[in-house]
């Protein structure tokens, strides 16, 4: 069985009020073209279908085309809902969609879902968790306002609903699981920061260890693996939707797996939507006249930083605007506040964002991979441990 991952599509969502509708409708093509190419027998989409519980007519006629298309031919297409969505609205079509093989789950339930797969007769049977928040579980996880102890009543309780449904497993099935969670040890970025990340709803890897021969995560953006037992992943968002993810490479997970056996997976890259770049232009305007001169990046959204000996005009700005409409930020700054500036960026910078600048200044720009950046993690959360039982024997 050929099983297609990904998550995260938030359709209709925009970049300081710019449209993606069209990157995001190529990106379904493409979506589209990857799974009749490779062959793909079932597909999974692992929350946050729309970027807003009220999505517009446009968002939604997006997700209906494309999700026709992705099951012509009889191929199943799970979807669940993410922290984003609107559940009863993801699952209020699903009296018209059902008998094309597309299932829609709103809130968290207790039954694991089963499809048949047309090209090769096997059975998927899948643990499929919607973002499982307190309101959406409706229940109370702890009266104790203590993050730490309702992070634990979280953990515990998603572990509950995950090993609830994996008691549908057969020995002669393929056997997936699937939530719209944050997981201990994902990196994230800022697109996900005014939502909820981390905190009180984080879910230890050990939850989900239900025999699964794989997991399907979304929330997080950046494409990763989690440490745990067995093969879990984020496919990520096929999108760059902050400043934050510049640079990333986008993709979705092809899975290939048969029952009893393990899972084998490849990254397909994904070519479609408008790349975000930083430039940090240390030599004033007529450095950033030059790259725009030069073309450089043409086809990006940009956050651009310029370093200036004075104040920029508003004619400046107006100009470098009408020269590239991909301009987004313009940022500039003066020698007397770039210490300022650099000690207050630090500050705030993510654990693991700090290492990687402090790894690229080391080595001489090498980006360390993410196996090192989570082991640099685990050190700090051992350490901190550590200082807090020392604090607590005193």
């Amino acid at each position: 069985m050929r099983i297609l991952h990904t998550g995260d599509w938030h359709l209709g969502r925009t970049l300081e009020g710019r449209s993606r509708l069209k990157e995001q409708e190529a990106f379904l093509e493409e979506l589209v073209k990857m799974a009749d190419d490779q062959q793909a027998d079932l597909i999974m989409m692992a929350g946050d279908v729309y970027d807003s519980v009220n999505p517009s007519a446009a968002a939604e006629q997006l997700f209906y085309e494309a999700s026709a298309r992705l099951t012509a031919g009889g191929r199943p297409l799970v979807v669940i809902a993410g922290n984003h969505d609107q559940p009863e609205r993801v699952a209020s079509v699903t009296p018209l969609v059902s008998g094309r093989g597309i299932t829609l789950l709103g809130l968290p339930h207790g039954e694991a879902v089963r499809v048949r797969t047309p090209r090769t007769g096997e059975m998927a049977c899948i643990a499929a968790l919607p973002y499982p928040s307190e309101s959406r579980l409706n229940e109370l996880l702890s009266e104790d306002g203590d993050e730490t102890i309702l992070r634990e009543a979280y953990s515990r309780r998603v572990g509950m609903l995950m090993s609830q449904l994996g008691t549908a497993f057969q020995p002669d099935t393929v056997n997936l699981s699937m939530s719209h969670i944050y997981v201990l040890g994902g990196l994230e970025s800022d697109s996900e920061r005014p939502i909820q990340v981390g905190g009180a709803y984080t879910v230890d890897p050990s939850a989900l260890s239900i025999g699964a021969q794989y997991t399907a995560l979304g929330h997080l953006h950046r494409p990763q693996y989690v440490k745990g037992d067995g093969l879990m992943r984020y496919s990520g968002s096929p999108l760059a939707y902050s400043f934050s993810e510049a640079g990333q490479a986008k993709s979705v997970t092809l899975i290939d797996v048969i029952a009893g056996k393990p899972a084998q997976v490849e990254e397909l890259y994904i070519t479609s939507g408008r790349p975000l770049v930083r430039w940090r232009a240390r030599g004033g305007l007529e450095e950033v006249y030059r790259w725009l001169d030069e073309g450089l990046d043409a086809d990006a959204f940009i956050d651009l930083e310029i370093t200036l000996d004075e104040a920029m005009s508003m004619g400046d700005i107006q100009r470098l605007r009408k020269s590239r409409e991909g301009i987004i930020h313009i940022r500039p700054v003066y020698p007397e506040m770039a210490a300022a500036q650099l000690e207050q960026q630090r500050s705030e910078l993510p654990v693991h964002e700090l290492f990687r600048a402090f790894y690229q200044r080391q080595t001489g720009g090498a980006q360390p991979d993410d196996g090192l950046v989570q082991l640099f993690l685990e050190l700090v959360e051992q350490d901190d441990a550590r200082d807090q039982a020392e604090e607590d024997e005193v």
